[in-house]
């Protein structure tokens, strides 16, 4: 299971994550991500409580920061894997 929260703002939305970014839910990221990405919008995504990422949940968050995303992180494992996308640059 995972939860996404979405904050709208004029020019920024912001996903929040909590739970499982494994499976099905990978896919259900992607669909929220390009809808708040297709108004113009400039992304940010912050992976809080998150508990599991599988390959396609990484390949996705990579997917997102080539694309322009900012990831942020809380939790010892979350900072890990976006450290490890990102090259360890700061948002």
């Amino acid at each position: 299971m995972l939860k996404i929260t979405i904050d709208i703002e004029v020019k920024r939305a912001t996903l929040k994550l909590e739970g499982r970014l494994a499976g099905p839910w990978v896919e259900e990221l992607r669909d929220s991500w390009q809808r708040a990405e297709s108004d113009g919008r400039r992304i940010s995504v912050v992976l809080k409580q998150v508990t599991f990422i599988d390959d396609a949940g990484r390949q996705l968050l990579a997917e997102m920061h080539r694309r322009g995303a900012v990831l942020a992180a809380e939790g010892c494992m979350t900072k890990a894997i976006v450290d490890e996308i990102t090259g360890g640059e700061k948002p």
